[in-house]
């Protein structure tokens, strides 16, 4: 019986593992361009790769090297002497700096020096013109002297989170303001108007005294007080009867106002009565138009 040949199998080879990375594979196994591996095959056949063969392209490249190490050697000794010179400027800087410091905290000082002894002068002047009593009235009313007495205390502070903009419905962004968060100088403006109008008799914001001349303004997101910065929270003491002062106020027309700013704006208000707020006197009262009458009548 003849023999049968082989069976060979008819089945597909296994693929390679790396037969769906051929692209990196191929990076991989020519990592050189075939055209720089046929010019760099060449140069080396001609003899011109690699390092230079004469003394006179070997003279050529340790002259280039040596004056690549003298401008880096020029170099570094230059910023080595600048340092000293640079150090003393900033350091001049400085002592300049402390030294204006110096000057202006005690002009500064000299001008509050300065205030007081013009307040006190003020205050004699009054005492000296129209008897003891009269001239400690007119110096508590126009705010020449410093008063305690029954009162109350008036906490306004800003929103917790402030809003940093806002979509142009709301009312307190008609007059140009777009954080309703923030309390702003016609808020304060109305605080003091209402306590005045409540029966206060004396006033001061974060210890500035209030008089008929004082303004409360707006300089950007800050409140000026007779041109003085002040900060949050905006702590107002009154002198007059507390009880009585407090609900006047609440109840006002400008309480409520600013019962709505806390209720709307989440605006933080606080209000207490004490036995006894002590207010400064006003740094300066200086008039300049109105001028005491010398005649009993007027013709």
């Amino acid at each position: 019986m003849p023999q049968q040949p082989p069976v060979r199998s008819t089945s597909p080879r296994p693929p390679r593992p790396d037969a769906s990375m051929s692209l990196i594979t191929n990076v991989m196994d020519h990592s050189l361009d075939d055209g720089y591996a046929e010019a760099a095959a060449r140069k080396q056949a001609q003899g011109e790769g690699g390092m230079p063969k004469t003394l006179k392209a070997k003279l050529g490249l340790a002259a280039c090297l040596v004056l690549a190490a003298l401008v880096v050697t020029v170099g570094a000794a230059q910023a080595r002497v600048a340092a000293p010179v640079v150090a003393k400027e900033r350091q001049e800087l400085i002592d300049r700096i402390d030294r204006e410091t110096r000057t202006a905290d005690e002009l500064e000082g000299t001008v509050d020096k300065l205030r007081d002894d013009v307040s006190a002068r003020q205050r004699a002047a009054l005492r000296a013109s129209g008897g003891s009593d009269q001239a400690d009235l007119v110096a508590v009313l126009s705010g020449a002297t410093a008063v305690h007495g029954p009162g109350v205390r008036l906490v306004v502070d800003d929103a917790k989170e402030a809003s940093t903009g806002g979509d142009g419905g709301n009312p307190r962004e008609t007059t140009g303001f777009a954080d309703t968060g923030r309390v702003r100088d016609r808020d304060m403006q109305r605080v003091v108007n209402g306590l005045w109008a409540s029966g206060a008799e004396a006033i001061s914001i974060n210890g500035q005294r209030l008089t008929a001349l004082s303004a409360i303004r707006a300089a950007g997101d800050a409140i000026l007080v007779d041109n003085r910065p002040l900060v949050p929270p905006y702590t107002v003491l009154a002198v007059g009867d507390g009880n009585k002062l407090s609900t006047r106020f609440q109840n006002s027309a400008d309480g409520l106002y600013l019962n709505a700013l806390e209720q709307n704006y989440g605006i933080r208000t606080g209000i207490s009565t004490e036995s006894d707020v002590r207010l400064p006197a006003a740094p300066s009262v200086i008039v300049r138009t109105a001028q005491p009458s010398t005649g009993k009548g007027t013709s």
